[in-house]
């Protein structure tokens, strides 16, 4: 806990520490600007504080005490670890930032309804670009060649968004990821548009920066880049030292006049929605809402403290990988209009020949890129959603810096769970439950019937698929998919937006050094390790849906996940099991465990009958012609596609135990219950109805195969179980397993579950 002098207990509630906490919280300190001296210290990595709730609750001496809670509630157990020197220099910047604004329709109505005239200029000069261009559109239509100029148009629109300033430049590219509002044509376009501006002048921005921190800029930095190293729409960059520690760091500055700016056009834009909204009806969606929805983010991006918050937390949830860095934050230099972060020296990820001569390979950092946003989108939902080249670095030791966290957003959990079933819909080309899933992902509202859409869904993945899915171009799916959204009354919500427009970006770096990358190929080894390993009941009834079909085992999906999961570096055959074993042996998987009876009964077959194959090709002809008196039709009477069949199952099987038996965490006592289970339910079968009927497809056949030589066959079979009898033993530790010759009652109650029910069959 954090004590804080009871001053500033009267700014808490201001700062919205009383009675309820922030989003991000942290600690609450006074409002007031304090002028203080910095201390000469680096706050270290150890006491950055996490972004939990907080409380605040007075104490006997008078103080405020800042305690950090737990997502339950309950207090930290690591709240007393925390340093108060760090805690409270965060607190300062949320102090510093207290007076920034929040995005609030009610608020511009009333601020600039009062300036009519500054209102009518804008809105004139706004008019005069976007109305021209409107005309021409209508022109383009009267005309007939609405089709045939779109490109045109869209590079036209693209360049009035650049000239109308740093607004429309952020609304074009929130544009860019809309496909259920824009054309393919506009949504390539608007993509290119670039967040740069000319700079602004220095005097201004260190005039920014020691108005906000309230010190000379003299005693903050013993250096300072004389020119920005980087401008955008919404501030400029500057590389410095600071005075006390010779930390080198990234000093980012507002630019001056920005929230004025922004305000009075997203004032103008929402007036424009209305309209839109009332008289367009090719835009099924609700523009308001979006330039609602927009704002807020753009507003976000206006406060540097919030955008510290945002690199705090990515930085706890995806850093721990050693390929991945997340610079630090100074928060006794952060405000809401100056933040300063850890410099990092690199190579932009689209600079190919630089990363190369660094010793260093574009895939594998697009490959870092792919797992760890994918790991953003998908496993904890919190993910960066600008990472445009610009906010990609290769650094000298290899890893992939995440730069720029003013735009974050978040997935749902039911959503990432859904993507990823969408995904097992799309390899099973399941059209009616891929629709399905446009509810779950909030695309639809209930009312909206799905029906008209599976045709054009199937008309446009029956071509794409063609190719394994591994195959597949993501721009391609992007761009079919873009084409049936805008069909369709879909309301693509804005995390999907910038899902989409986050893999295309890093496919289009990948592409620049390998034409024949694939986003999808190196995103599917972390699908395959989420099904294989989560123990989500969503995705594992995904993964039954994936692995069963019409009541039989898909072996080769099984291998094909194994091998792709194993990609991944954080597989684990442990991590793979153990779901699985939760699912088959728990209460409600009776339904499968029937399934897996009959499909340990077909491997069994498959086994046995592998063995007889190979023991008889073994066997030298002369000798084979002795044993067998001078007949093999035993074997000839199963066809050569049948043994071929049985032949790959086996081997199949085969395959799957060396890929887990040579995977990560592998424990053999794992697949007891599996193996017991297998070796149980077969082995009741056969007490009780005899092997041949119950291992074999064809009872007519394999009736032959026993009349031929039934005891040599039998001997056969006797060695095969006898070897299963050994691997049982190894997987119970060497226990004899108690077996009932007679009383199928008895041993069924030994085999529980499996038993009971083949009983009740019978």
């Amino acid at each position: 806990m954090i004590v804080l002098p009871l001053p500033l207990s009267s700014s808490l509630s201001s700062v919205g520490f009383l009675p309820t906490s922030p989003p991000l919280g942290t600690a609450a300190v006074s409002r007031s600007r304090c002028p203080y001296k910095l201390k000469a210290r680096v706050p270290p990595q150890s006491a950055l504080v996490e972004a939990r709730p907080v409380q605040a609750v007075g104490d006997r001496g008078g103080n405020y005490v800042i305690q950090i809670l737990e997502g339950n509630g309950s207090l930290s157990s690591s709240s007393s670890k925390v340093r108060a020197n760090d805690m409270q220099a965060e607190a300062r910047a949320m102090a510093r930032a207290a007076n920034s604004s929040v995005y609030s329709p009610e608020l511009l109505a009333q601020k600039y309804g009062s300036r009519p005239i500054k209102a009518l200029r804008r809105t004139l000069e706004i008019l005069v670009s976007l109305g021209t261009f409107a005309f021409k559109l209508l022109l383009d239509e009267r005309n007939g060649q609405l089709e045939r100029n779109k490109r045109m148009r869209a590079a036209e629109l693209k360049r009035i968004f650049t000239r109308l300033g740093a607004t429309f430049v952020k609304v074009g590219q929130g544009l860019s990821t809309r496909p259920d509002i824009c054309p393919p044509e506009y949504l390539e376009e608007l993509s290119e548009l670039q967040d740069a501006l000319p700079t602004f002048p220095n005097e201004e921005a260190f005039s920014c920066i020691e108005k906000e921190l309230g010190m000379p800029l003299e005693s903050i930095y013993s250096f300072i880049s004389p020119s920005p190293i980087a401008a955008a729409s919404l501030g400029q960059v500057y590389k410095a030292q600071l005075n006390y520690s010779g930390q080198v760091v990234a000093v980012k500055v507002q630019r001056p006049g920005i929230e004025e700016a922004i305000g009075l056009d997203f004032y103008l834009i929402r007036g424009l929605g209305f309209l839109i909204n009332k008289y367009v009806d090719i835009i099924s969606s609700d523009v308001v809402a979006l330039v609602d929805e927009f704002a807020c983010r753009v507003y976000q991006e206006l406060n540097y403290v919030q955008e510290g918050q945002n690199a705090r937390r990515f930085k706890k949830l995806y850093a721990d990988k050693e390929d991945v860095l997340v610079p630090d934050v100074f928060w006794d230099y952060t405000s809401g209009k100056v933040l300063t972060m850890e410099w990092v020296d690199g190579v932009k990820l689209n600079e190919q020949e630089a990363i190369e001569k660094q010793g260093l390979k574009v895939l594998d950092l697009v490959n870092t890129g792919i797992q760890c946003s994918l790991r953003q989108l998908l496993e904890y939902g919190y993910f960066h959603a600008d990472p445009h080249p610009g906010n990609l670095l290769a650094t000298p030791e290899g890893k992939l810096a995440f730069l720029d966290f003013g735009m974050m957003s978040e997935t749902p959990e039911e959503a990432r769970f859904a993507i990823i079933g969408h995904v097992v819909h799309m390899v099973n080309r399941d059209y009616e439950a891929m629709a399905r899933d446009y509810y779950a992902l909030d695309f639809l509202s209930p009312e909206v019937d799905v029906s008209p859409i599976v045709p054009a869904l199937r008309n446009f993945f029956d071509d794409a698929l063609n190719s394994t899915v591994s195959e597949l171009n993501f721009k391609t799916i992007v761009d079919g998919l873009g084409a049936v959204l805008y069909q369709y009354p879909f309301n693509v919500p804005a995390y999907y937006a910038l899902i989409l427009r986050s893999l295309t970006v890093l496919e289009g770096l990948a592409l620049y050094a390998d034409p024949d990358f694939k986003v999808l190929a190196a995103s599917y080894p972390y699908f395959a390790k989420r099904l294989l390993t989560d123990p989500n009941p969503y995705l594992r009834d995904a993964l039954i849906e994936l692995l069963f079909k019409d009541g039989r085992f898909r072996w080769n999906r099984l291998e094909n996940l194994i091998v792709q999961g194993r990609k991944d570096r954080d597989f684990s055959a442990k991590d793979a099991l153990q779901p699985v074993l939760k699912l088959l042996l728990g209460p409600g998987g009776e339904e499968l465990r029937t399934l897996v009876i009959k499909e340990a009964i077909r491997v069994a077959e498959a086994i046995i009958f592998g063995t007889m194959i190979d023991t008889y090709s073994s066997i030298p002809s002369f000798i084979r012609s002795l044993m067998f008196n001078n007949s093999a039709v035993g074997l000839n009477v199963v066809s050569s596609s049948e043994q071929e069949s049985m032949l790959e199952l086996r081997d199949q099987v085969f395959r799957i135990w060396v890929l887990l038996q040579s995977s990560k965490n592998f424990d053999p006592a794992l697949l007891q219950p599996i193996v017991q289970g297998f070796i149980d339910g077969v082995t009741f079968l056969v007490r009780k109805q005899g092997w041949k009927s119950s291992l074999c497809t064809s009872n007519q056949k394999y009736e032959t195969v026993l009349q031929c030589n039934r005891k040599r066959w039998c001997v056969i079979v006797t060695k095969v179980f006898k070897e299963g009898k050994k691997t049982n033993d190894l997987f119970t530790g060497g226990k004899r397993v108690q077996r009932m010759e007679d009383g199928y009652k008895e041993h069924a109650t030994l085999l529980g579950p499996y038993g009971q029910r083949t009983l009740e069959e019978e």
